[in-house]
Order: structure tokens, then sequence, then C-alpha cells
């Protein structure tokens, strides 16, 4: 037996494997006949006569057999099915049919008044669908003639179009003329981006098969149709046709149809509105292809006219107002991902908004710029003017700009002192006062002793809310700053009671809204209130707080106590409410305040913070409220000035001495102005060159002590010192 197993290993160098010993002998020591040694089978014989004829000499092993050449067509047949499922599954996911019928524009959104009247719009202009199968044939016909000739037979690609803007793209140096049939364009528009890569053109045709597999000739035209840009931030058939010609394209002649039609190629350049003249040749251009497509015999294209468009565009909403700037991001919001063309109401009357803009422009502030806010007590705003002139400058500067309030300020300073337990009673000593080296000082240099908060705050006496500060607290102060919805960054210092801290004027006159409203903060919006549910956090921090009914009599005490002071000049003849504030050297000038359901600020000032010499909130702003008011009120306005007390003088201090008007020997100067009684009138020219007339009456005589007033009919020099 070893021997056996050793002699193949003796004899056969190359294959002493156990496979090949194996395969030379059995265990049972009975040799095994290799397979080339077997007896051939009878019915194999003649099958591999060919390949064995090939086999080198002395070795007649037969060749592998040959592959199954039917097996691999089958895995190619599966391959490309499964290849088409992924395909189909893509063009579902990537390029689903309704997708096509949504506009092809970017957003749009249109803000409506309170009266569902149109009053903004930002984004295009939409026109609704149309249905190619009703349009006029030479309506389809002008666009298939320049567009696309052979849309109707091909499936979504034309060869002969390819090539033949390929040649004339060869012959002119440049691509001037493109392949695309309107089936590519829709879909191109519809489901790709703008870029010219071949991944890109290859995703185009798949989807130009897909919308042909899918969707009817006259579907895919009145989806094209309905959504092609036509300049003039126009998109669609409809809205071209009302925009250009007045008239619903049902009723558009061949002579219109074919000038939309030709705007397509280069819709901005080509718009009738900037160059009709171009716009006519490319009409006449597409009325001869119609011509050569057979769509119009030569005798019709001959009658067909270039047209006319409208003598004027029809009226445009405008795109942007200041009110519509600062509501848009929330319309937004409340109109969710927008798609399509979405409208929005707002809280803005248009009356009023006309009311307010009329006031501004004509206050003549010569350089100065004025702002006005104007709201509900519960803050839904109904009036908004940021500037003198959107269109020069759209900045709003009643809701962007942060300025010094003045005076205006102390409405938190007597809040506090009346949370505090103080009343309008309650002695007050108007008397110099020193506080940690401050030392404030009322603007005329007088100064009354005791005297009830109810006068110190009608003739806004800055040593009085500098004591009231210094004793119910900077953070009490501050406090009552917040809760009434000031959000802006407040110092911890005395001079806040004097309004050195920066607000805007949106967020003061909330902050009044919440005396006239009883409840705190008022939230100033312009949207009414969303139908949303508020989430926890909002509803644990975002309620309001109901003002105790004796402090809001005593604050409207004080704040009608103003208008007999320094706000004489807002008296209506109705209740009213309000407080003046100028900043530091009359850079700004301010009223706030409120009558019947309105709250409405007043601000003027220069956009560089320069001073105004003789400006004050007792005057312009003050006026402006009045004017205002009577006309939104539709109350009639006051026949004469009322008569105030005899110190009811705006004496405000400034913050520092460098800060007032003095002269050499530290004496306030007197403003430049002069007034004199005429036939019964009293005429008045102020510091900043305006001349008012009133009827003549009695004036105060002046006090025996200290300088002269400023100004017996407003506010000189508010908080924070200002003059």
């Amino acid at each position: 037996m070893a021997d056996r197993w050793d002699e193949p290993m003796r004899h056969d160098p190359v294959d002493t494997s156990r496979r090949a010993i194996g395969q030379r002998y059995r265990l049972d020591d009975e040799p095994v006949v290799p397979p080339r040694e077997r007896a051939p089978d009878p019915r194999l014989s003649g099958r591999f006569d060919d390949f064995a004829s090939d086999a080198p000499d002395g070795d007649s092993t037969p060749p592998r057999r040959p592959r199954n050449i039917g097996r691999w067509i089958l895995r190619g047949i599966a391959a490309g099915i499964i290849l088409l499922v992924l395909a189909i599954g893509w063009l579902a996911v990537k390029a689903p049919l309704s997708q096509s019928l949504k506009p092809l524009t970017p957003p749009s959104i249109t803000l409506t008044a309170a009266d569902d009247q149109p009053i903004a719009r930002r984004g295009a202009i939409i026109g609704a669908p149309v249905d190619a199968a009703k349009l006029p044939p030479h309506v389809t016909e002008a666009f298939l003639a320049i567009e696309d000739r052979r849309f109707r037979s091909h499936w979504g690609v034309d060869p002969r179009g390819i090539l033949r803007a390929f040649v004339h793209n060869v012959g002119s140096g440049g691509v001037r003329e493109g392949g695309s049939t309107i089936t590519q364009q829709l879909a191109k528009n519809a489901f790709l981006d703008s870029d010219r890569t071949a991944a890109r053109k290859l995703r185009e045709v798949m989807i130009a098969f897909w919308l042909e597999a899918w969707l009817s000739k006259d579907e895919i035209l009145s989806r094209y149709l309905s959504n092609v840009y036509f300049g003039d931030n126009v998109y669609g058939l409809r809205a071209a046709s009302k925009h250009y010609f007045g008239r619903e394209p049902e009723k558009m002649n061949i002579g219109q149809a074919a000038m939309l039609a030709g705007l397509v190629k280069a819709p901005s350049r080509l718009a009738p509105t900037g160059n009709l003249e171009g716009a006519r040749k490319r009409e006449m251009l597409v009325v001869r292809a119609m011509v050569d497509a057979g769509f119009l015999t030569k005798a019709e294209g001959d009658e067909v006219q270039p047209q006319r468009v409208l003598a004027s565009r029809p009226t445009q909403l405008p795109s942007g107002t200041y009110f519509a700037d600062w509501v848009l991001p929330e319309a937004r919001d409340q109109a969710g991902e927008i798609k399509t063309e979405a409208t929005v109401k707002t809280t803005l009357d248009r009356r009023l908004q006309n009311t307010a803009e009329r006031v501004i422009r004509q206050a003549g502030l010569r350089q100065a710029q004025a702002a006005i806010v104007a709201m509900r007590t519960d803050g839904r705003v109904v009036a908004m003017v940021g500037g003198k002139d959107y269109a020069k400058s759209p900045f709003n500067r009643a809701t962007q700009a942060r300025r010094q309030p003045g005076s205006t300020f102390k409405l938190f300073v007597y809040l506090a002192a009346m949370r505090a337990g103080m009343t309008p009673d309650t002695m007050a000593d108007d008397n110099p006062v020193e506080i940690a080296g401050w030392k404030p000082k009322n603007d005329d240099g007088r100064y009354l002793g005791q005297i009830p908060l109810r006068r110190a705050f009608a003739r806004s006496s800055n040593v009085v809310a500098a004591r009231l500060t210094q004793e119910v607290g900077v953070r009490n102060v501050i406090k009552a700053a917040r809760d009434l919805g000031i959000s802006t960054p407040i110092p911890n210092e005395a001079t806040i009671g004097l309004g050195t801290a920066e607000v805007s004027l949106l967020e003061l006159t909330a902050a009044y809204a919440g005396i006239a409203n009883g409840t705190y903060p008022v939230h100033p919006r312009g949207l009414e209130e969303s139908k949303t549910d508020k989430s926890w956090l909002q509803s644990l921090t975002g309620g309001t707080t109901k003002m105790p009914d004796d402090i809001r009599e005593k604050m409207l005490d004080l704040l009608s106590s103003s208008l007999r002071g320094t706000g004489r000049e807002a008296v209506l003849t109705l209740p009213a409410y309000g407080k003046t504030g100028t900043s530091q050297q009359s850079r700004d000038a301010w009223f706030i305040g409120f009558a019947g359901d309105l709250v409405v600020g007043v601000w003027v000032g220069n956009d560089d913070s320069s001073p105004n010499p003789g400006l004050h909130g007792g005057g312009i702003p003050a006026q402006l409220w009045r004017q205002f008011m009577v006309s939104a009120l539709h109350i009639a306005p006051v026949e004469a000035p009322v008569v105030v007390e005899e110190n009811a003088i705006d004496p405000e201090a400034v913050v520092g001495p460098e800060e007032g008007m003095e002269d050499a020997e530290g004496a306030p100067i007197p403003p430049i102005q002069g007034e004199a009684d005429v036939f019964g009138l009293q005429m008045k020219m102020g510091r900043d060159g305006s001349i008012s007339i009133t009827p003549g009456r009695d004036r105060a005589p002046p006090a025996p002590q200290g300088p002269p007033p400023r100004d017996r009919r407003g506010d000189e020099g508010d908080e924070g010192g200002e003059q």
C-alpha cells in the first residue's frame, strides 16, 4: 500500500497532489481510469470535433462549454426593467405632474387693508391658468409657429429642431437658437435649474418624455402658456393680455397674440411698455412664421397691423410702503410656504393712512423728517408713516429708528410712583437737586417749590422726575417700562427718568396704549390675530396683565393734565391724554397720546440727530397729533387755545451744563422769536422760522424771578436735557 502511494510521487514530479493521486487510485487498490481513457460516449460523438481540432498536439482534452447566451439576455432584460422602474420612481419624486400646474414664478403675496382692498404686492403678477383647448386657434398657433411647429407630432423631443438649431448656431459662431420643444421648456422651467450641463439636458429629455406619456398635448400647452414669462414681472398668458392690452386672452386678435408670442424669446428686452418698436418687429416675425407654418394665408398675414398697448400701465399696487415693509415678514409667516400668489389681510385703515400721509406732507418740515404711528388700544396698527417720502428713503423711522424719547419717558417714572402709593395730589419738591454729582435743571431756570405731582407732570419738571426716580428706585422705573413693553436697553442710572434711553416710536406708542387699554403689554401688530395655537412657552410668558383701576385712573389724571400744560397744542374737543417730549438740544421732538379708541405717536427730528433750534414736543409734534386726531375721529377743531395756568410752561432741564445754551454769565439764552397782537389775532414767529396765528388772548405775565421763559406754548427741552 505504501509503495503504491509513493510510486506516482517518484515518477510524476508535476502532479503529486492528493487530488491527482485520488483520481488514479481508489482506496480499495483498484486503479482509476482517467477521463481521457474512458470510452467515448456515442451520444456526444461529433459535437466537439471542431474544438478538438484546435487543441494542441498530444492533448485531446475537450474545451469548456460556451456561455449560456440566453441566460445573459434574460439578465439584460431584468436589469432594463429595474432601471426603468428606478427611472419612473425618480421621475415620480422629482417631477410630479402636479408641479407643472404650479406657477413657475417667485413667491407672490398681496397685502389688503382691513376693508379687503389691496394695498401692496410683493412678487410677480400672476394670471389665472388658461385652457389651450378653449383659446382661439390663432392664439395657440402663434406660439406654436415661433416656438415649436411640430409640437402636435413629436414625442417631447424634436430631432429635426435640434439639428436645425445646431446648423444655425455653427453658422453664426455661437448659441443663437435653441432646439428645445415646448414640452422641454415646461420640463426645464417646472422641474430643473438653469444650468447648461449635459446631465441637466439629459434630465430635461427624460422629463419631457414623462410629460408626453401622461399628459395630452393640450394639457402640456395649457400649463406652458399659464406660466411663461412675458416681461414687466408678469407671468402667464392671462396676466399678460390684461397687462398689455386690457383684455382676456380669449378676446385677443391675431396681432396681439403674435406680439405676446414674440416676447417669450426675450421678455425683459422686448416688453412693449419699454420697447414698443422691438415688440412690433418681433410681432411681424411671428406673423410670417404663422404664414410659413400654414396657420395663416398670406392675405391674412398681410392684414395684421402692428399692435398698440395700453397708453399707460394699469394702476399698479405699490411693492413697498412703510407699513408693507414692516408687516411683510409676519404676513409671510401667516401665509406659510408661498408657492403661488397669496393674499393676507392686514389691520391698515386706508382712510387713516391717507390722513397720516397728508398731515406729514403738509407739515412744512424742510430738512427734518417725521413719523406717525396710529393704533387701536388693543395694538392693531391702522396707520404708519415712517418718513416724508418712501421713494427717497424707505428707512422706517417709526419702527427702525431708536431715539431718545425725552419727557415722554416720564410716563414710566410716574407709573412707578403711583404703584408705590403716591397720587397726583402727592406733593413734590420742585427745587434744584444733586444726585451723585448730577444736577438736573428745569429748562427755564424756574423752580416752584412744593407742587403736586399733577402740576409737575403738566409742566414736565425735570427735577421732580429725577427726585421720583431716586425715591422709587431706578429698578422700579425700568420694571414699569418693561411691563408696558419697552424692550430696548435701559441703563441702570437715575438719568433715565429724563429720557436718555433710546426707544422706537412704535414701541413707545404701544406703551401708552397699555394705559389706554387698561391691560399691558400691548403688542403692536399689522395682522388680525393668528388662528394658530400658541406654544406652551408663549402661553406662559406672552400673556397680559390687567392694570389696577385706581392706578389707571391716576395715570389718566396725569396724562390729561399734560394737555393743560406743555401739550396744550394737542387739545381736542373731547377727552384726550398725552405727553410731550424733547431730547437733548432739540434733536428729537415727540408727542404720544390717545383719544377715543386711537393711540397715536408722532416724532420729528433729523436723521443725523443734529440739533433743531426751536423744535419741541409741544410744538410741531403736538400740532400734527391734533390735526390727525381731528380728521380721524371726525371731530370739530378747537376754536380757541385753552387757557392754562400761569406756570404751565415746559421747563425741562439739561443733563449737564455743557448741554445748555447760556451766555457768558451762565444765564440761559432766550429764543430768537417774536409775538404781536394784530387786529385781535396773536402772531408768533418761532425760532425755526415758522409763523403761527391764533386768536388773541391774555397771556400770563412773566414771573419776576429767573430768566425769561423760552416759549409759553411748548416744552423747549425735555428730559435729558436739551436746549
